[in-house]
């Protein structure tokens, strides 16, 4: 049974529907991050497991508890819920002390002095701020002070914990360094999250699962590796990483792009319903495309428009009859100049129907 359970959960303003009859479970110790563009309901999914949002219809279930259900009109409030919240605002109080920001909710449950002071010092142990404790929170960077927020809502031992968006504000060193103290204090407490971030490697250092969302509703669920490797259509395909698309008329014998016609090469055949509509959309994503040898080899013929030196990698711009491909490879591939023409080739290919989603 899982830990937490998101049952045909929905939420309206207005007429718009911000969440669609979403289900959802994540088992005790899971991390699952949620993806999607601004305004999918990611957030407000978010709001009404903390308590911040009613529902308007389904139910949230922890454990053996019932928090919100609309059809037995049923609501824990989220002072009452001991889930733990990172926002991507600090929310740390300037005029107190690291110290007192750490035990401040554990004073206003009105838990004894010994108590706090226990779960204070173990909380600043774990997020190496205890030498910075008398400090105030501007003294720190912003890594340190997302670092506070992270220890206040440790401190009261979270059954779940919430994220929003919580490393957007850090520069990439800080951001980085932050998702490795998250995840190594989630395998520590073993407790379940729920990461709403617009940074999709964030979510995927960081997730067990992801769950990708689109206009309120819940496009894919699945591990890093299978949202990235098998997206479930094309938004998903065209949302996480880089990719690019190709539309082509389809034959029995081969396939044609603006006219110009090819011979299927190997391994790019559709599947049998794409190629009954005549017309189909080849997605590919930059590192599985090929450089082939022009001379006496089958693929799709181009010609370098771009080469860019990106460090690692050297980021190519193809054209292919009136669309521009974008290829990647390691610096060490020296690959083809600007004005070459090349075939390219596609190991890997994902195909769509036109106009689809």
């Amino acid at each position: 049974m899982a830990y937490i359970e998101l049952r045909q959960v929905s939420k309206h303003f207005g007429d718009v529907v911000a969440v669609d009859r979403l289900d959802l479970n994540i088992e005790q110790g899971e991390c699952i991050a949620m993806l999607g563009p601004s305004g999918c309901g990611k957030t407000t999914t978010l709001r009404m497991v903390a308590g911040f949002e009613d529902l308007d219809d389904g139910e949230i279930r922890v454990g053996e508890r019932c928090l919100s259900s609309k059809k037995k009109n049923f609501y824990i409030p989220p002072e009452d819920r001991n889930f733990g919240m990172v926002f991507q605002a600090f929310a740390v109080w300037p005029h107190l002390s690291i110290y007192e920001n750490v035990a401040f909710p554990l004073r206003i449950r009105k838990l004894p002095k010994e108590e706090i002071a226990k779960r204070t010092e173990e909380a600043l142990k774990h997020t190496n701020l205890f030498s910075v404790a008398s400090n105030r929170p501007d003294d720190l960077s912003g890594g340190g002070k997302q670092r506070v927020a992270l220890a206040r809502a440790l401190a009261i031992r979270p059954d779940v914990m919430l994220l929003d968006e919580p490393l957007s504000s850090l520069d990439p060193h800080f951001r980085e360094e932050m998702r490795f103290e998250i995840k190594d204090l989630q395998r520590r407490f073993g407790f379940s999250i729920l990461y709403v971030t617009h940074d999709q490697s964030e979510a995927m250092a960081l997730s067990d699962r992801i769950l990708v969302m689109r206009l309120g509703v819940v496009q894919q669920t699945g591990t890093p590796l299978e949202v990235y490797g098998s997206p479930s259509n094309r938004f998903v395909f065209e949302f996480i990483g880089l990719s690019s698309f190709i539309e082509t008329a389809l034959g029995a014998d081969g396939m044609s792009i603006d006219g110009v016609s090819y011979p299927w090469p190997n391994g790019m055949l559709p599947a049998e319903d794409i190629r009954a509509d005549g017309r189909g959309v080849l997605a590919v994503r930059p590192f599985e495309i090929e450089f082939l040898d022009p001379v006496g080899t089958a693929g799709v013929p181009g010609a370098v428009t771009r080469k860019v030196f990106l460090g690692e990698t050297i980021d190519y711009r193809i054209q292919v009859g009136g669309t521009e491909v974008r290829v990647q490879k390691t610096r060490r591939d020296p690959g083809p100049a600007v004005g070459e023409n090349v075939k390219l080739g596609f190991p890997q290919p994902h195909w769509y129907r036109v106009g689809g989603d």
